[in-house]
């Protein structure tokens, strides 16, 4: 089985988030970035699925250069190959120009499997697993917690709300894991030192035949948002039950 795992640079989610001033976007450039955590999840998926049939996983992720770090962790996992694209045109891009743009370095080669996270934490939009596998005109099947495949068919637990859904789908498909799927595993050291020599394709987007490209939005202005307000505090009198509730009432949560 080709797997096919999509990955992303982030600034780290464990510091506060900055803005760039002269662009209103989010601050890339000195700050400290990492794999997405939940890139991770969609990676170790891949790996497994792949060591069990015998196939491979190629890393597919869309960046600057720096994201190159992104993918030698992939593939000091256990990835097989990757592959960066990087164009200056590419900054700033909106979901559905990241879509195409994945969707035409994944389409290079065959695969039978397209792996993704849920959302990506620093711009969390939750829309481009689906546009790729529209644009790639797979199935989609989204917030796996469980997988199987096997004999050409995909075998999912779908997360849900209440449980979990059983859903199958034909191979080739596009899967979004969530955290629960696999426990990713650590880069050993004599994975991260192979790492190295793994061939990694750089690619930008007259590469991929694209034409002209452009992000599709503009951030136009940001404001701060509005200050959490000072609660109410109820000292019980007697009354303070009915309080509590007629305040629930007031806002519909009741």
């Amino acid at each position: 089985m080709n797997v096919v795992v999509c990955v992303k640079q982030v600034p780290d989610p464990n510091s506060a988030g900055q803005l760039d001033p002269a662009t209103n976007r989010l601050k890339r450039e000195g700050v400290e970035v990492v794999l997405d955590p939940g890139d991770e999840y969609g990676i170790e998926a891949g790996l497994q699925l792949a060591e069990a049939s015998g196939g491979q996983v190629t890393v597919v992720s869309m960046g600057p250069e720096k994201a190159l770090d992104a993918i030698r962790k992939a593939l000091a996992m256990g990835a097989a190959k990757g592959v960066l694209v990087s164009d200056a045109a590419l900054a700033g891009a909106d979901a559905l120009t990241t879509a195409k743009v994945l969707a035409a370095a994944i389409r290079r080669e065959p695969f039978d499997l397209v792996i993704t996270a849920t959302e990506s934490t620093d711009a969390s939009t939750g829309v481009v697993p689906q546009m790729l596998a529209g644009l790639l005109d797979v199935p989609c099947v989204t917030f796996a917690k469980h997988v199987e495949a096997s004999g050409g068919t995909l075998k999912v637990n779908r997360q849900t709300e209440a449980g979990y859904d059983v859903v199958e789908a034909d191979l080739p498909a596009l899967m979004s894991v969530t955290a629960g799927v696999f426990e990713p595993r650590y880069p050993s050291l004599k994975g991260i030192m192979a790492a190295k020599s793994k061939p990694v394709d750089r690619l930008g987007v007259a590469d991929l035949g694209l034409g002209e490209v452009t992000s599709g939005e503009q951030i136009v202005g940001v404001q701060p948002a509005e200050e959490r307000k000072a609660g109410e505090i109820v000292e019980d009198d007697g009354t303070a039950a009915q309080r509590i509730v007629d305040f629930l009432a007031a806002q519909k949560v009741i």
